[in-house]
């Protein structure tokens, strides 16, 4: 009971925090993705020494600033440029040291795509109505599966990764990522109201399916939880996992397919 309070806590204020600064928008939020980009990629980077493998964490930590000075409008770091510093860097780096493997260099790479990189596009939808479908779907169905899991869960989801998901809580995700998303397209009055809800299932589903991918890298890496910067969740990566596969699809999705 007493973790359960702790959990909830710890997520009403991030969801808070969240809100907060996602309605500021601007160079705070900029910075707030910055922060999370930079302590989910030593996250991950601390996890990947578990597996043996050696990620250069340096160029992880530079990429994030140069991924902080694109979001804030400066011209020489267009995202291009930051990829190119970071594949020509790896590559000089992989010649010069003996010790430093393909896998060290393709570890570094991931995780800067995983992170900073999939982190950018919240940023993409600052000062636009439809960022706040990126928590709406993702949280929502983080949410909702949770309490369809506990009320009717009993088929197992996918044992291996995570036990406690079930096929009832799966589904509950989805349901509540669309009524959710209903409910905020008819207070703002957004149209068409088929493709918003066509966004919250598909989202809903992505949403689980990067929730089940950080499952899988603690599994490989045998570890509970990426960090404890949250209490009762565990780390940033733990928290926003799914916002990090949602955040890109709600951002094409809206730029494509609604605006």
């Amino acid at each position: 009971m007493k973790e359960l309070i702790i959990r909830t806590i710890s997520g009403f204020i991030i969801v808070l925090l969240m809100i907060f600064v996602a309605s500021k928008g601007g160079a705070l939020m900029s910075y707030f993705i910055f922060l999370l980009s930079i302590i989910g990629i030593r996250e991950f980077y601390n996890a990947m020494e578990d597996t043996k493998v050696a990620p250069i964490k340096i160029i992880g930590y530079i990429s994030c600033i140069g991924f902080l000075f694109n979001s804030l409008g400066y011209k020489w770091a267009p995202l291009i440029s930051i990829s190119f510093f970071s594949i020509i860097a790896l590559l000089i780096l992989f010649v010069l040291d003996k010790n430093i493997t393909l896998s060290d260099i393709a570890i570094t790479f991931f995780g800067i795509f995983y992170i900073p990189f999939l982190f950018q596009h919240i940023i993409y939808l600052d000062g636009s109505i439809y960022i706040w479908l990126i928590f709406i779907t993702a949280w929502g169905t983080d949410t909702f599966a949770y309490i369809f899991g506990n009320l009717f869960g009993k088929t197992k989801l996918c044992p291996k990764l995570s036990p406690n998901k079930t096929i009832e809580g799966s589904l509950g995700g989805v349901f509540g990522s669309a009524i959710l998303t209903l409910l905020f397209a008819k207070y703002f009055s957004l149209t068409p109201l088929w493709k918003l809800i066509l966004l919250s299932v598909i989202g809903a589903v992505i949403a689980q399916i990067g929730d089940l991918t950080a499952s899988k890298i603690k599994r490989v890496t045998g570890i509970k939880d990426f960090g404890f910067i949250m209490p009762g969740h565990g780390g940033i990566l733990d928290r926003f996992d799914s916002i990090l596969f949602t955040a890109p699809f709600v951002y094409y999705f809206v730029n494509y397919f609604i605006l």
